[in-house]
């Protein structure tokens, strides 16, 4: 009964009630859009941050001091592709697969085309250590890395920029001026979560960049890439690496590590961390939104009950209680934040997909975070509702019936 007196209230000034619905409706559809672009963009950043490889453990050379100063980390030579092979060996429970990695920059020329492109050296085992697969072709073989062949694996840009409109398996590149067999395209993989295009590259022997791009004749690797069976196993596989690595290196007892050991966990904590922050960040302000739908909400009511002053006054002499009327104007301010929220969700979701397919970003609307903004819609109303109602139910009768 109360209810249905509530909602009649309300649609006798339909225009006013939706006025006054409005802040909540842009408050709430503030916040579910924001938490939707936020949330997409963590799942983004964290799923490109796991496409650079499964379980992924790098490993890097130590720094190089000179004079008392720090060169930074992978200044001095210290990890060899031995080391790699050893860690392997050694760990089988622990190691699913590793690759040496060895960095340089080319030009490399196909008829009249030219790309400057960077080049990655590495083993055989880097497509199980990044989980990324070859597209056409085929991959080189552990006699083409020992051999030191000139055979290479192109990226899609590096193909789309050099081969347009031609298959490029098997023809013959120029890498630096020396001659390169194509044997394979890689899967397409896109850009990573620092904006690289990671199809913007030529994959080839280890052994080949040392001895015939770098003329080295020195067998050490800019990086180690392993491949854990199973993440709950890190701390253990950094203390083990750490212990091989320093027998290996033949490091004194006291004497520092010429190695660093990173995993993608401190990257992605960082990631989700720097993500939840602005997402918070621009949730608080979208709930300003919210508030000043409440605090309109409240001045409608006040204005309400100082209009029905003499309804008040005759519900009660017909034997209405206070309760009865602070329930009634209590549910009103309710019913007002609810399809406010209603009406703000159906617009926050539009919103944010219309934002996603518009600007091309990941949207992710979670149903907690659509049933907490709906539910926090109605906490609004209470909260604002309340001292109008509270104020209509101590009113006294003959004085509402008097008033003019």
């Amino acid at each position: 009964m109360i209810f249905r007196v509530a909602l009649r209230a309300i649609w006798r000034n339909k225009v006013r009630s939706l006025l006054t619905a409005l802040g909540i409706i842009v408050g709430i559809a503030a916040v579910i859009a924001v938490i939707a672009i936020g949330n997409g963009a963590s799942e983004q950043m964290k799923s490109s941050i796991n496409s650079m490889g499964n379980n992924l453990v790098m490993i890097f050379p130590g720094a190089m001091r000179s004079g008392g100063m720090s060169m930074g980390a992978g200044a001095s030579n210290t990890l060899t592709a031995e080391d790699g092979e050893q860690l392997e060996k050694d760990y089988p429970e622990l190691v699913a697969a590793q690759t040496p990695m060895v960095r340089a920059s080319a030009q490399v020329i196909y008829g009249e085309n030219n790309w400057s492109t960077q080049v990655s050296g590495v083993g055989t085992g880097f497509i199980a250590v990044r989980g990324w697969n070859v597209g056409s072709g085929t991959f080189f073989t552990e006699e083409d890395v020992h051999a030191g062949k000139r055979v290479v694996i192109l990226g899609q840009t590096v193909v789309d920029n050099l081969f347009p409109g031609i298959d490029p398996i098997g023809k013959t590149m120029r890498v630096k001026n020396m001659s390169f067999k194509v044997i394979g395209v890689m899967e397409k993989k896109g850009s990573n979560s620092m904006g690289q295009d990671q199809d913007d590259i030529l994959i080839m022997p280890y052994t080949t960049v040392r001895r015939t791009l770098q003329n080295s004749v020195f067998n050490n690797v800019n990086q180690l890439l392993v491949s854990l069976h199973d993440m709950g196993d890190l701390e253990e596989a950094k203390t083990e690496f750490t212990a091989m690595l320093r027998q290996r290196h033949r490091l004194k007892a006291g004497k520092e590590d010429d190695f660093s050991i990173r995993d993608m966990t401190e990257i992605t904590e960082m990631v989700t961390s720097i993500s939840s922050t602005i997402t918070v960040l621009l949730g608080a302000v979208a709930s300003i939104s919210l508030i000043v739908g409440g605090i309109g909400i409240m001045n409608i009511m006040l204005v309400s009950v100082t209009e029905r002053t003499k309804e008040i006054g005759l519900r009660m002499a017909i034997g209405a209680r206070p309760i009865d009327i602070l329930m009634q104007f209590l549910l009103e301010a309710m019913t007002l934040a609810c399809v406010g929220g209603l009406l703000g969700t159906i617009l926050g979701i539009v919103g944010a997909k219309m934002v996603g397919n518009i600007q091309n970003w990941p949207i992710l609307i979670t149903e907690s975070s659509v049933a907490v903004s709906f539910a926090f819609s109605a906490v609004v109303g209470v909260f604002f509702g309340f001292y109008p109602a509270y104020r209509a139910s101590n009113l006294n009768p003959i004085d509402c019936l008097r008033y003019e």
